[in-house]
Parts: C-alpha cells; sequence; structure tokens
C-alpha cells in the first residue's frame, strides 16, 4: 500500500455563496445598545434593531427564557435580516435554531413532533466533565519508517517536557498519524486527551520566538507549561437536547445525526433525557443554556401550531421563540376566524412585538452599497443613483436583484465600471410586480382563466391589485 506523504496533503478552503443576508454581521449596535446608523451590515431600523439588542442582552445573560417576539412589517422591511443579526451577536455556544412556517407541512413527520424537535434545537446542554490530558511543549518527534514497503506500520517516538520534567512516549500509527494531520513539530506546545487520543496545538513556545520571522504573524506563542506532564482538566461540551434525542433513539447512535434520518422520537425517550439532564444539573455537571427559535412567515402555522406554541412556551426547558410576518389582519389557518397577523389572540398577547417600518430613500442607498460590495459589483455614482430611484419606485429586492444582472450587462459590453445604460438595459429585461400586474391587465383576455373583465385595466386597479 503507497503511503501518502505529508507533503501530499491539501487544505481544503470553504465556498462561501452570496445569499441574501450573506452581508449580515450582527444587529450593529453599540455597548450602550444604541443603534449604529450602519454597521455590521444593518442599516435603518434603529428602534427595531435596539429591541432586538435587548432581547439578545438577556439570553446571553440567561435571564429570560419561555418569552416569545414578534417581527411584523411590510415585505421588505428587514425582518429576516434582524432574525439574521440576532443570529451573529448571540455567539456560538448558544443555539440559534431556524424554521419556515411552511417546512412544518412538508416534513415526514407530524406537526407537533416538527415544532418539538425544532424547540429542542434551540435549548443547550452544557456538560462539564473531567478528563486526563497530557500538556507540554514538543522536543523531537522521531519517526521509524518500514525498512520494506508493506511491512508493519510506523513506529515512532515522541519527546515531551515541561518546566519540570521531561517524558519520552511510544508511538503507535493512530498518534503518528494524529501527529502529521496537526502537524506538529518540535517547539509546539500540544495537549493529548488520554481518552479520545485527540491532538490539540495550544501554539509555540516563546523559546522558539527567535524563529518569528520564519513563522508569520498569525502563530500565537504560548508558555511552556508547568507542573506535571499528565493533569486533569474540566472539559465542557455543548449539545443541544435535540441532538441527544437523536442519539438516544436511534440503534446507530450519533451517525444518525449525519444521515439526516430522525423521524419521530417517543415521547418516553424525551422523557429520560430530561430526568437524567435534571440529575445532572442537581450533581453541577450540566447547566441548559435556553436559546432561540426563529420561525419566519409565521402565518402559515394553523391553529393547532399556535396551540402547541402557547403550551410548549410554559414548559420550564423552553427556549426564546422569535417569529416573523409581513401580513396584516388575515385569516387564521385552519379557521374562517380573522386575526391581527393571521395569528390568534391568546397567543398574540403573549409576544412581545417589535415593528419594522419602510426604508427611507438614503437607507435604500446604503444597503444597495453593501450589496455591491458583497457581490463584488463596481458601480458609478450615477448608475446607484437610478438603481436608488428604481428600488423607491418598486421594491429594495427587485433593486438588489439588479446588481447581478446589471453586472453581466456591463461584462457584455466589455466594461469594468455599471453605468446607467447597464441598469436601464436590465430594467427592460425584468420586469417588476407593478410593471406585470399592468401587463396581465392590459393583455388578460389572451391568458387563460382571467378573472378581470375585459376594459377595467385602469391604472388605479393594478395600484390595487399590487398593494
Amino acid at each position: 500500500m503507497a503511503e501518502i506523504k505529508l507533503s501530499e496533503m491539501r487544505d481544503l478552503t470553504r465556498i462561501e455563496r452570496i445569499g441574501a443576508h450573506s452581508h449580515i454581521r450582527g444587529l450593529g449596535l453599540d455597548s450602550a445598545l444604541e443603534a449604529r446608523s450602519s454597521s455590521e451590515g444593518m442599516v435603518g431600523q434603529t428602534s427595531a434593531r435596539k429591541a432586538a439588542g435587548v432581547i439578545v442582552k438577556m439570553v446571553q445573560e440567561g435571564k429570560i427564557a419561555g418569552r416569545a417576539v414578534l417581527l411584523a412589517g411590510q415585505p421588505g422591511t428587514g425582518k429576516t435580516a434582524i432574525a439574521m443579526g440576532m443570529a451573529k451577536s448571540i455567539g456560538q455556544e448558544t443555539p440559534f435554531a431556524m424554521l419556515a412556517g411552511s417546512e412544518l407541512f412538508s416534513l415526514e413527520m407530524s406537526k407537533t413532533e416538527a415544532l418539538m424537535q425544532a424547540f429542542r434545537k434551540a435549548i443547550g446542554v452544557r456538560i462539564k466533565e473531567e478528563t486526563e490530558v497530557i500538556e507540554g511543549e514538543v522536543v523531537e518527534v522521531q519517526i521509524d519508517r518500514p525498512a520494506v514497503a508493506g511491512a508493519a506500520s510506523k513506529t515512532g517516538k515522541l519527546t515531551l517536557k515541561t518546566t519540570e520534567m521531561e517524558t519520552v512516549y511510544d508511538l503507535g500509527g493512530k498518534m503518528i498519524e494524529a501527529l502529521g494531520k496537526e502537524k506538529v513539530q518540535s517547539g509546539d506546545v500540544i495537549a493529548i486527551d488520554k481518552a479520545s487520543g485527540k491532538i490539540t496545538k495550544l501554539g509555540r513556545s516563546f523559546s522558539r520566538s527567535r524563529d518569528y520571522d520564519a513563522m508569520g504573524p498569525q502563530t500565537k506563542f504560548v508558555q511552556c507549561p508547568d507542573g506535571e506532564l499528565q493533569k486533569r482538566k474540566e472539559v465542557v461540551h455543548c449539545v443541544t437536547l435535540h441532538e441527544i434525542d437523536v442519539i438516544n433513539s436511534r440503534t446507530q447512535g450519533f451517525l444518525a445525526l449525519f444521515t439526516g434520518d430522525t423521524g419521530e422520537i417517543r415521547a418516553e425517550v424525551r422523557e429520560q433525557i430530561d430526568t437524567k439532564v435534571a440529575e445532572w444539573r442537581e450533581e453541577g455537571k450540566a447547566e441548559i443554556v435556553p436559546g432561540v427559535l426563529f420561525i419566519d412567515e409565521v402565518h402559515m402555522l394553523d391553529i393547532e401550531c399556535f396551540s402547541f406554541l402557547n403550551r410548549a412556551l410554559e414548559n420550564d426547558m423552553a427556549p426564546i421563540l422569535v417569529v416573523a410576518t409581513n401580513r396584516g389582519i388575515t385569516s387564521i389557518r385552519g379557521t374562517n376566524y380573522k386575526s391581527p397577523h393571521g395569528i390568534p389572540i391568546d397567543f398574540l398577547d403573549r409576544l412581545l412585538i417589535i415593528s419594522t417600518q419602510p426604508y427611507t430613500p438614503e437607507d435604500i442607498r446604503k444597503i444597495l452599497d453593501i450589496r455591491c460590495q458583497e457581490e463584488d459589483v463596481e458601480m458609478s455614482e450615477d448608475a446607484k443613483v437610478l438603481l436608488t430611484k428604481i428600488g423607491e419606485d418598486t421594491s429594495l429586492r427587485y433593486a438588489i436583484n439588479l446588481i447581478t444582472a446589471s453586472a453581466l450587462a456591463c461584462l457584455k459590453r466589455k466594461g469594468r465600471v455599471v453605468e446607467m445604460e447597464d441598469i436601464s438595459r436590465v430594467y427592460e429585461l425584468f420586469y417588476d410586480v407593478k410593471r406585470s400586474t399592468q401587463y396581465l391587465m392590459e393583455y388578460q383576455s389572451q391568458y387563460m382563466f382571467s378573472e378581470v373583465p375585459a376594459g377595467e385595466g385602469d391604472e388605479d386597479e393594478t395600484n390595487a391589485m399590487v398593494s
């Protein structure tokens, strides 16, 4: 069997796709939770961002759980952007689960089971355990390769030292492979988990700081560990309740997390897990981290889902529920009754409502600037003014969609900077909602199943249909 040389191993780079909200880095608030006019990809909506910042602060401090927040506003006013900003601001250890209201009806499980799984994805458990680690500075790594190809696996020795002692460890094939993967060399300070054999590179020893020029600015220098090489350390693992559910409900254990075939989880399994987690909490081995569950298009939920949410929010281990909708007074799905936002009054009464307002022309201009940078499109000032005007007259989403299209039109004429002519070109090629509706009104007789009487295609009726 041919050996794989370390020099042949390649690093894989992540490919980031540019999405609708990939420019959002946070909520754009200062230390006093005051909204900056334009920061972290967020523009305008100062009062809504401040309110979201207060919620995030309380989530981080663990002060609230089982509360619900409603983001309500017209289409294209940044509701999902604020939710994405909250997700980025909360941090890595606090779970943030996202769900679209319509998803519940396409899953191969009951609606309440899907909601329960979403709830438990948003509740974290921080489990503490003691483990034995070997921590020291690498003095030498000596690997003995077999003289004959196909002979026994490689063996070697690893010399580690602290400020007080030095020890030589025998290495097997797996440890040699792990050392090669982490690119460990003499002068590195490493930690080896005795239970799992996992190697963690802590940094480079200060004694090798003279080699700084050869190492590069990203190198982290640390002190040589003191005391004994073998130590007991407290390790913290962060998992969600849903991950624990899946691991305990499937024969393949944690591999079910990767297959995605979770299915319905029995109530008895969840009860046993909740009892065990409660025991860990009493013993100080674990703590509950209530996260955030974001449900977009909440008006798509039906009356049974709202009844479930009402009860679930009263549970001891409930996350913060953030829901968003762009509907006004509309029917509650599954009933003949109308209610604000299509949400029953008893559930609406539980919600802290954050309202979003339409963007001003200045805000639209700033957002288009940010999107041009994100999509790597160079645009002239005149083109940006025209695009801002289009955004005012039609919608912000339509204007954003024209950015990449106009860049391609510019590329076709072998230009480098998007000009007004490119914007005009794609504006003629792609209709917005208002012009598309006007066209339908004019030529409705040529379409199938048209319900608008002929001769009534005036502008007032067009605007009424669009709004």
